[in-house]
């Protein structure tokens, strides 16, 4: 059963308790119950089906986003969009879908002692894949605004291809970040919660996790506050779970502030917060692009993702609708006005650092708020900016290659490009924190696994280093980015790591 309140203080003694139910938390509490474990879901955000997903950004960030969509670094210089609803991120991502590379899980071998292998994964992908519809693109139902990366790289003689999709009988709204209104997108609470449900688990929307009690090497008891649906106000109810075992399955940022808001400081909790920090640009085009409509993200390029010169990244697109766009593009008043007007001409594409594989990155940390809410500081270094440069001069090539009018950069005074020899104004224009639009939704680590206790929060099978009835199973413990979208690794480490858990609870 899915509640969304309570009119009174409860007390809960199930086998789990799991915290969070996006990929992560959904899919431990649906292999938990149908093993027979009694299992209790907290979930800080509401819960939306399809009819209150009415495409409108107005509605959509307010009510399915971290902070009401406005969530960033401490000084403001990168854009955190996380999710914030029963189902988590999966509610709106933009459905890309990718296993863990190969590569990714050596670097975790060779630096943190970890044994996953894509061996191991396997089943679990597949598994995932065949619940979750997903399938790669065929490029002929690709947008115009992803099927410019496309053209445009194949005219450069670089790697690109279509993604996969978590998507059944898709009608191409394009609104996959504000709520699928059709049911397409296989969000986990469609698939794996919806399988918990069936199997037993009770999922408690609205209620905020404030801290885990502990003693000695035991977790005693989960305290949550119920909140005033569509708020993040608290009604002044609670919930006790005391539980066999505890799940933490907040996400990368969230996780992290839980341990931390409850003493839990031992190994380096919050920090090595990984983000693939994200550049626009915005490519004019005479011809209509139409960017707010179609799948927003079938085409991806991971030419650039293992460069001598700096960090990877990778190119994707994002879509072009008037909120997400107007926030995005530089300037006021009448700049803002004449570049929106021109918005079904434009195209957007976006370029990902691949953060965490150098070892002088330290990337992100999370600490708490004097409120208790999350603190997050990613300090900008060269490396960053290097990345940053190289990435914004590629997806410039792209749009060229493929003749748009002009390519615009998001730095607070725009470079404007429109041939090869312009593409030196992007190294002369002036960067650092809020000088150049920055954007996260992939957000991981904080709570990275590893053998070594005093470089790692949870051990490599995710179970707390101190407090033994104590996992943490999501995109928090990755070591690193992985340099593709993360939904689905989370989903599949999560599956791996069930097995623990089961074992854990008895």
């Amino acid at each position: 059963m899915i509640r969304t309140n309570s009119d009174k203080d409860v007390v809960l003694k199930p086998d789990v308790c799991v915290v969070g139910s996006g990929p992560g938390g959904a899919m431990v509490a649906s292999r938990l119950s149908r093993a027979g474990a009694k299992v209790v879901v907290l979930e800080e955000g509401g819960y939306h089906t399809k009819a209150d997903f009415d495409m409108q950004e107005a509605t959509a960030y307010p009510r399915l986003y971290q902070d009401r969509g406005n969530r960033a670094t401490a000084d403001l210089a990168i854009q955190v969009l996380q999710g914030r609803a029963v189902g988590g991120g999966t509610v709106v991502n933009w459905t890309t879908s990718y296993r863990t590379p190969d590569h990714v899980l050596e670097h975790w071998r060779r630096s943190e002692g970890l044994a996953l292998t894509s061996q191991m994964l396997r089943p679990h992908f597949e598994e995932v894949e065949r619940r979750l519809g997903i399938e790669k693109v065929d490029p002929e139902d690709t947008n115009p605004n992803n099927r410019a990366i496309y053209d445009g790289c194949h005219k450069l003689g670089w790697q690109v291809d279509t993604t996969s999709r978590n998507v059944r009988q898709c009608l191409r709204t394009g609104y996959c970040g504000m709520g699928c209104p059709v049911d397409a997108k296989q969000t986990a609470t469609l698939t794996y919660l919806a399988d918990a449900v069936a199997a037993g688990t009770d999922v408690y929307a609205n209620c905020r996790v404030e801290k885990i009690e502990w003693q000695g090497k035991r977790a005693t008891g989960v305290v949550g506050a119920f909140l005033e649906p569509g708020t993040q106000q608290a009604t002044g109810r609670t919930a006790r779970v005391e539980a066999r075992v505890v799940v933490v399955s907040g996400g990368a940022i969230n996780s992290p502030v839980i341990l931390l808001r409850s003493g839990l400081e031992q190994g380096p909790v919050g920090r090595k917060t990984w983000l693939h920090p994200v550049v626009a640009m915005g490519a004019f085009y005479d011809q209509r692009i139409e960017g707010f409509y179609g799948a927003p993200q079938s085409v991806a390029s991971h030419h650039f993702a293992h460069r001598n010169e700096g960090a990877g990244f990778f190119i994707e697109a994002a879509p072009v609708h008037p909120m997400l766009s107007s926030i995005a593009m530089p300037g006021f008043g009448a700049l803002l006005r004449s570049n929106m007007a021109m918005l079904p001409h434009v195209c957007a594409t976006i370029a990902l650092m691949i953060d965490g594989f150098h070892p002088e990155e330290n990337g992100g940390t999370v600490t708490v708020r004097d409120g208790g809410g999350p603190k997050l500081d990613y300090p900008f270094t060269e490396r960053m900016y290097e990345c940053f440069r190289a990435a914004m001069k590629a997806v410039a090539r792209i749009h060229m290659a493929n003749g748009a009018r002009e390519i615009v950069s998001f730095h607070s005074e725009p470079v404007r490009i429109v041939n090869e020899k312009d593409l030196a104004r992007l190294d002369a224009a002036p960067l650092g924190p809020n000088r150049l639009a920055v954007f996260t939704a992939h957000q991981m680590g904080g709570c990275r696994m590893g053998a070594d206790a005093s470089r790692s929060v949870v051990n490599p099978q995710l179970r707390h280093h101190v407090v033994e009835n104590l996992f943490v199973i999501d995109g928090s413990v990755f070591p690193t980015s992985l340099g593709v979208n993360p939904m689905e690794s989370i989903y599949a480490v999560a599956s791996w790591a069930s097995d623990h858990v089961r074992a854990a609870a008895g």
